[in-house]
């Protein structure tokens, strides 16, 4: 997860909403790495997930990440999760929930809809009160 918090300092430096994601291999390899880019990127799907998940991909030469883990500061998006769950990620970790649009336990179980032939595993609030801490002080400096 720290690795995810430096992509979204990186996200935050672009001028972005600062959320970063990492892709580990099973064998718990770094191979991909992402942050928010939908604005500089002019791109809406330009997640840090799916910006890791791409680079995972490559890096695999294969769209399937089956078995890879992949960290996120901030609960995904139904978007993401939907990649997620195309890609046949096998856990995801994510530091803090997003009440408005978190699609794992917020405000849909994505990831539990019936008719999905891949499960993901999850795993959240790891280093919660960091990843919040980003999200949030972001937030704060561009209302004052």
């Amino acid at each position: 997860m720290r690795l995810a918090l430096a992509e979204a300092e990186r996200a935050r430096a672009l001028g972005e909403v600062p959320i970063g994601a990492v892709v580990m291999s099973p064998e718990s390899i770094l191979i991909g790495t992402g942050c928010n880019r939908p604005i500089s990127g002019l791109d809406p799907t330009a997640h840090a997930e799916m910006e890791a998940m791409r680079a995972a991909a490559q890096s695999l030469r294969n769209y399937r990440l089956t078995g890879c883990t992949l960290y996120v500061t901030v609960e995904p998006c139904l978007m993401c999760v939907g990649a997620m769950v195309h890609a046949r990620i096998g856990l995801v970790v994510y530091g803090a929930t997003e009440p408005k649009s978190g699609a794992l336990v917020s405000t849909i179980r994505a990831h539990e809809a019936p008719g999905l032939n891949h499960r993901l595993e999850v795993i959240g609030g790891v280093l919660e009160e960091d990843c919040r801490n980003v999200i949030q002080d972001f937030f704060k400096a561009k209302r004052l």
